[in-house]
């Protein structure tokens, strides 16, 4: 295990820089530096400061599980909602992915429906329709999406995704997790 490059694998999922790190455990930029490049090590101490900073318990920390990123998730970790009375249904493809920076779904609309109503946030939203015909409302000004065609922006104006179709339209979405 490098032991250096863990730790700054976690710093990065924390969002921290170096001199941040470093402001919180009482160390120096470039001795934080000098541990994730192995160039020195941290005394127990020192170590176990950087790890409650992190967030992790050493345990958890060395156990090879916890390094392992978990990269493909089956059918069966999928999540499922039906709102038959808007007339969709949503897949979540990901466990927790709202926690997660993305959000990736599978929207279906088994014939005409509206999936709710987005106000302005930071997130970014793309889009690939599968099958069917899906409208964007972007503002004032509804987009036309069928099968094969792809949809990107900014959410930056209030929005919401519906199908007024009578046949069977399916979107996959991935959305940032990122509000104002």
């Amino acid at each position: 295990m490098n032991i250096g490059q863990s730790l700054k694998n976690l710093r990065l999922k924390k969002g921290l820089t170096q001199e941040e790190l470093a402001e919180r455990t009482d160390l120096s930029k470039g001795y934080i530096s000098q541990i994730e490049h192995e160039s020195s090590s941290p005394s127990m101490e020192t170590f176990f400061d950087i790890l409650e900073v992190l967030g992790v318990s050493p345990k958890s920390f060395f156990d090879e599980k916890t390094q392992q990123q978990k990269i493909i998730y089956d059918e069966a970790e999928h999540t499922y909602y039906e709102d038959t009375e808007k007339g969709y249904q949503i897949k979540w493809l990901v466990p927790e992915s709202n926690e997660k920076e993305m959000e990736p779904v599978i929207l279906t609309f088994p014939q005409k429906g509206s999936f709710k109503q987005f106000e302005p946030s930071l997130s970014e939203t793309f889009g690939y329709c599968l099958a069917g015909v899906i409208k964007i409302q972007f503002g004032q000004t509804v987009h036309r999406l069928k099968a094969g065609e792809a949809l990107y922006f900014q959410a930056s104006q209030p929005h919401r995704i519906y199908s007024d179709s009578d046949t069977k339209s399916v979107i996959v979405l991935v959305a940032t997790n990122s509000y104002l």
